[in-house]
């Protein structure tokens, strides 16, 4: 899984983090929020990222990408929270990861989220999920995958999310469930009748 994406906020994200006010609508009135608890590095020093990036650094992305990027902007800037977090999997953590994972999976579907997502093969157990606030609006997106003995993955997305933006998000960040499952819509003059 690649985070570059992602990782290339961090800095931006330290930098505000002491200025900026709180987001409490993202910590406490948002449905699609998802509290993973709090992660430990493996103690075999394996890998460890935890990326929180909040509100007010969100947007300070939808402004910089807006000029080149406007569909990315759009689909940013209806975002309040991304939190993402890779853990290597040694022998002190498996259990403790495997079992977290079954729980935030157990969590999700008690509040509501719909599993779109399922895939067990080759050591590998993905879940995407998604809590949709209509027909038209998704208001979080969560994805639990762990990689066999290599590591464990935990995202989630909190905000508006229009469904033909889920293909937006899988592209830009790597996630390739979500590719798969919510395909790009096709340019709609290559959809006209009459064009070859």
């Amino acid at each position: 899984m690649k985070l570059i994406p992602l990782l290339a906020l961090v800095p931006l994200a330290a930098s505000l983090a002491l200025s900026a006010p709180p987001n409490h609508a993202a910590q406490n009135g948002s449905s699609g929020r998802v509290d993973f608890g709090v992660f430990t590095p493996p103690a075999s020093g394996g890998e460890f990222v935890e990326v929180n990036i909040g509100s007010a650094v969100i947007s300070m992305a939808a402004t910089l990408v807006e000029k080149q990027e406007p569909e990315v902007a759009r689909l940013v800037s209806g975002l309040r929270s991304i939190k993402v977090a890779v853990i290597g999997i040694d022998d002190g953590n498996r259990v403790e990861l495997e079992n977290r994972a079954k729980a935030v999976t157990r969590q999700l579907l008690d509040r509501g989220w719909e599993r779109i997502v399922s895939v067990q093969k080759q050591g590998q157990d993905v879940g995407v999920f998604l809590k949709a606030r209509t027909k038209e609006v998704v208001e979080g997106l969560t994805l639990v995958m762990l990689e066999g003995t290599k590591q464990a993955v935990f995202i989630n997305v909190d905000g508006d999310i229009k469904p033909e933006q889920l293909a937006l998000i899988g592209e830009r960040f790597h996630l390739e469930p979500l590719k798969e499952v919510c395909p790009p819509r096709p340019n709609k003059e290559a959809e006209a009748p009459g064009q070859s």
